[in-house]
């Protein structure tokens, strides 16, 4: 068993007779009224596990809501991932260009698999892997978000249960997309994990999850599994503070700022805005929601197989063009290239130019490496898109086809917005962008044997002009590929001027490329449709060619075009919804809590009171606050029901924290601490950060734990009861609103040596950081400490009992290592203590 130096202060027992009120165990909190005794000092709860000096200052941080770990966000733009044992790094993101250098927020997703962060000035949000730092999914926003909210729906149904335990059928019906391959941009790593299904990762689990954005001017978006928006919310003003969506979805909370700019003030209002459409079609937004998160997720497959393509895709296929351009501009002969190769295939023979140009510029050895060059490049387009732009394509089309399927029936989802005519059109893009990727592939297939054959003919004439040696095997040619040769000669060895002024050159000898570029610019050689027998038969039916039953087809476009003109059509389809479902959320409460004088530091308002909470297991929204005038020793806390038709637990109270510290304050009539920082542990206890308001030197900073029992005990504590609008800011009525002081016995600890400001805590897994004033330093707690000492008497007792069954020699050598151990640790106290006296330096 480790050894741990105990704690220098002693514990002070209860009187006699006297227990932990309300029946919790050793929370040791009593309230103002009781009789009570003279405070007396107790030993420190909690128990710190972790303490660091950050080189760079932290806006933002959130712990895990599943495992031991805490994100944190830098000034400088990184985001990084602590784990609770000795604040061990364990990855960092580092800022960048592409993604963006300004972090504005952070949210976990309910599973902890994946972190979302904002970014101002790219306006993007970025779905991070837990696992390693890598972008999953990212999108783009119309405004910086300044707080987002990850929340997971806990409603039960008879249809939900059989949706979220019924296989997707999806699985059964489609082949499973292949991995895109890894020697490719970094860009493609979601998808290049043979082992693990990436996309199901991003997917998450078939509950519903929903991320919820807030920003300036009253922007709200909520975007399902965090992925794909499904409602767009408008009627809220200010910039948001913070947002909280009720687990059963009936209801949001909103807690924004508005004020002039030019004013030193702005004004702190909270809203509660209807969602009750939402809740009402649970079973339909669900089935709704992740039928656009694999739309979603199979849009950007595509885009990333595109992108491997145009990676595969080299500029030296484009030599041969720029060679004969420059040969163009340089001859001084007034036979066209195309008449110069030609007679070098009938007679064998060239001008001294073209012998120039072949064996000084183009070279044997660099015809074979762009023979080389072209079939290897051509090969790996081909193969992209064969196993991976048309599986993505087919599945994308069968899940589209579902959504039409399921927009059909209206009764379940007209009301959601859900719209089967703009469906088809989507459908329609996805089949015209099939029939382009087909295109591309005869046309890579037509380019590979024209190429073979030119090259096989081409490196055999540069031969015979350095008198090498040919192979007997190279030296045969029959009529048959002359012919093939001239007509590939008559067909891109043309000279067009009028290309020249496009693109600065001569010849379009490489037709792939074109495919792959990314303008809104006509094809330069689109394919030759003339004597198409299919083509002419649409062209002259007048009820075909307009058939919704045949995708239109763009002959002129590339697939780059096409691509994006099925994205817009599938994006403006979907978006539809979102519209709907946004217009229907509607503000049903308004409060004005209180006027605050505007910042001037910068810190992000992340880190400042108010803060929002959902009680999912009563379905309770509460927001905690306090204001900036003289009762600011008082913390005030706002409960709100989330199903918006009920009353009951409407209110509002406030709550003052007595003196525990100094045994000779007898005022207890007064808050003797203010509060810096308060979050919900969990649905039944707060934790707030404290600072004594005594005019003396040294004030301390204590965390401490409140339980809500205390505070909403029946009948003792009454509420300001709140319905509906309220005209009158709460800090204009703060004389009627009622206050209750509370006294702390244990169940809080003095924060030495160390300025804290801030605290982010953890109920699932029992743990809360704290963070100083100067965002530097930061400690760790284990909050639950009586069952960690639970823990550590049963590791005695078991210690005990296996060294009962070891012989005396074996006994005494184990109490000579552990005295060994203590000797280190006292050794190392004094170290620990000079430590954190240097640190206290540094946060003053």
């Amino acid at each position: 068993m480790a050894l741990r130096p105990e704690v220098p202060t002693p514990e002070v027992p209860l009187e006699a007779g006297s227990a932990p009120e309300h029946g919790i165990r050793g929370r040791g909190w009593r309230h103002h009224g009781a009789n009570l005794p003279g405070p007396t000092p107790a030993m420190p709860a909690f128990r710190q596990v972790g303490e660091k000096q950050l080189p760079q200052e932290i806006i933002f941080m959130a712990w895990s809501p599943k495992r031991d770990l805490i994100a944190l966000a830098n000034k400088v733009g990184e985001v990084l991932l602590h784990r609770l044992a000795n604040f061990q790094r364990v990855w960092s993101l580092p800022p960048n260009e592409n993604t963006g250098k300004e972090v504005t927020s952070l949210a976990w997703r309910p599973d902890g698999k994946i972190l979302a962060f904002g970014l101002a000035d790219t306006k993007k949000i970025i779905l991070c892997d837990v696992e390693k730092p890598e972008s999953l999914h990212s999108f783009s926003v119309d405004t910086p978000i300044t707080y987002m909210h990850w929340m997971e729906v806990t409603e039960e149904s008879s249809v939900l249960t059989s949706f979220y335990n019924a296989e997707d059928e999806s699985n059964l019906l489609l082949p499973k997309l292949p991995a895109l391959p890894k020697n490719y941009s970094t860009t493609a790593k979601i998808f290049s994990e043979e082992k693990s299904d990436e996309i199901m990762k991003l997917l998450g689990d078939v509950r519903l999850n929903a991320l919820v954005l807030g920003g300036n001017s009253g922007f709200i978006e909520i975007y399902a599994y965090g992925m794909y928006k499904i409602a767009t919310v408008t009627g809220v003003s200010g910039s948001c503070l913070g947002l909280c969506l009720s687990s059963d979805l009936k209801s949001l909370s909103v807690i924004t700022e508005t004020g002039d700019p030019t004013s030193i003030t702005s004004e702190i209002s909270y809203f509660q805005l209807d969602t009750s459409l939402l809740s009402t079609y649970l079973p339909e937004v669900t089935r709704m929601a992740r039928k656009f998160t694999h739309i979603s997720t199979l849009l950007q497959y595509i885009r990333l197989s595109l992108t491997c393509m145009c990676e595969a895709w080299e500029e030296i296929l484009m030599q041969m063009d720029s060679r004969l351009t420059k040969f163009v501009q340089e001859k001084n002969t007034t036979t066209s290239v195309q008449d110069e190769f030609m007679q070098l295939l009938l007679w064998g023979k060239a001008s001294l130019e073209l012998q120039s140009l072949l064996m000084n510029q183009l070279t044997v050895k660099g015809l074979k490496k762009l023979g080389q060059s072209i079939e290897s490049s051509y090969s790996s387009i081909q193969k992209l898109v064969i196993s991976h732009l048309q599986s993505g394509s087919e599945a994308l089309l069968y899940h589209l086809s579902e959504l039409k399927g399921m927009a059909s029936w209206k009764q379940k989802y007209e009301p959601l917005g859900l719209d089967a005519t703009g469906i088809e059109d989507a459908i329609t893009s996805v089949g015209s962008f099939i029939l382009k990727a087909n295109e591309l592939l005869q046309v890579i297939d037509s380019s590979m044997k024209n190429f073979k054959a030119f090259f096989r003919w081409l490196y055999v004439a540069m031969l015979r002009m350095s008198e090498d040696h040919v192979l007997p095997e190279l030296n045969k040619m029959t009529q048959k590929d002359i012919t093939f040769v001239a007509d590939f000669l008559t067909e891109h060895f043309n000279e067009a001027p009028e290309l020249y002024n496009r693109k600065g050159k001569y010849f379009n000898v490489e037709r792939v490329g074109q495919y792959l570029k990314d303008e809104d610019d006509d094809l330069v050689s689109p394919p030759n449709i003339e004597g198409n027998q299919w083509y002419d038969f649409l062209q002259n039916s007048t009820h075909l060619k307009e058939s919704p039953l045949l995708f239109p087809y763009y002959p002129e476009k590339s697939l780059h075009f096409v691509k994006r003109q099925m994205e817009s059509i599938i994006d403006r389809c979907l978006q539809k919804p979102a519209d709907v479902i946004g217009k229907s959320v509607n503000q049903a409460v308004c409060i004005p809590l209180y006027k605050a004088a505007k910042s001037e530091d910068s810190t992000p308002r992340l880190f400042k009171l108010p803060f929002l909470w959902n009680d999912k297991s009563s379905n309770l929204h509460y927001v905690l606050f306090t204001m900036s005038d003289s009762s600011s020793s008082k913390i005030y806390i706002l409960r709100r029901h989330t199903d918006i038709s009920r009353s009951v637990n409407n209110g509002l109270l406030a709550v003052e924290f007595g003196s525990f510290l100094n045994t000779t304050n007898e005022n207890f009539e007064n808050g003797s601490y203010s509060c810096l920082d308060a979050h919900f542990y969990d649905d039944e206890t707060v934790t707030v950060v404290l600072k004594e308001n005594e005019d003396q030197e040294g004030k301390e900073r204590v965390l401490a734990q409140l339980p809500l029992s205390l505070v909403y005990t029946k009948g003792d504590h009454p509420e300001k009861e709140l319905s509906g609008t309220i005209c009158t800011r709460l800090d204009e009525q703060s004389d009627v609103i009622p206050s209750h002081t509370v006294f702390l016995e244990n169940q809080w600890r003095i924060l030495e040596n160390m300025k804290a400001q801030y605290v982010a805590v953890n109920g699932f897994r029992k743990v809360s950081c704290v963070l100083s004033s100067n965002l530097r330093h930061v400690r760790v707690f284990e909050m639950d400490v009586e069952d960690d000492g639970e823990a550590e008497e049963e590791d005695e007792e078991e210690e005990e009992e296996s060294s009962s069954h070891l012989a005396p020699g074996e006994q005494e050598e184990l109490i000579q290592l552990a005295d060994n151990q203590e000797s280190v640790v006292s050794g190392s106290a004094g170290l620990v203590d000079a430590v954190e006296e240097h640190e206290s330096h540094l946060d003053s």
